[in-house]
């Protein structure tokens, strides 16, 4: 029973420590494209950008927030960083598009292998059964 209990501390770690290093890795990248004039679309498509934007610091925020309190056990934690993996997920799955566009196929690897972290967190995530 203790070396199960092990195993489940380990799947919550790994996910949890995956959701809290992307949310800020996306929040480390967002606003270095924005500080190095590299975001285009806040003069050709405002809008769209400001939505976007929007989208993206609420997965950061969601990662954030559900990782921290899947660490500190806190009951709302693993439900709150199962819904930024998937808001996550999407994103890693849109996201390389504009990236394959351009023919810059590292960043297209990179998001392929964000993918698979998010997939792998969430299936440890849910091994464990219960939302609590």
């Amino acid at each position: 029973m203790t070396m199960h209990l092990h195993y489940m501390e380990h799947d919550m770690k790994f996910s949890s420590w995956y959701g809290i290093l992307v949310g800020l890795l996306m929040i480390a990248q967002w606003t270095f494209s924005i500080l190095s004039g590299g975001v285009p679309e806040f003069q050709s498509a405002p809008w769209a950008i400001a939505f976007h934007l929007a989208a993206e610091m609420t997965i950061a925020l969601m990662l954030i927030s559900g990782g921290i309190a899947t660490l500190k056990s806190i009951a709302w934690g693993k439900p709150t960083l199962l819904v930024g993996l998937g808001m996550v997920i999407y994103s890693e799955i849109v996201s390389p598009g504009y990236y394959a566009q351009q023919g810059q196929w590292a960043f297209v690897a990179m998001f392929a292998a964000l993918l698979f972290g998010a997939t792998i967190s969430v299936m440890l995530l849910l091994k464990q059964g219960e939302l609590k």
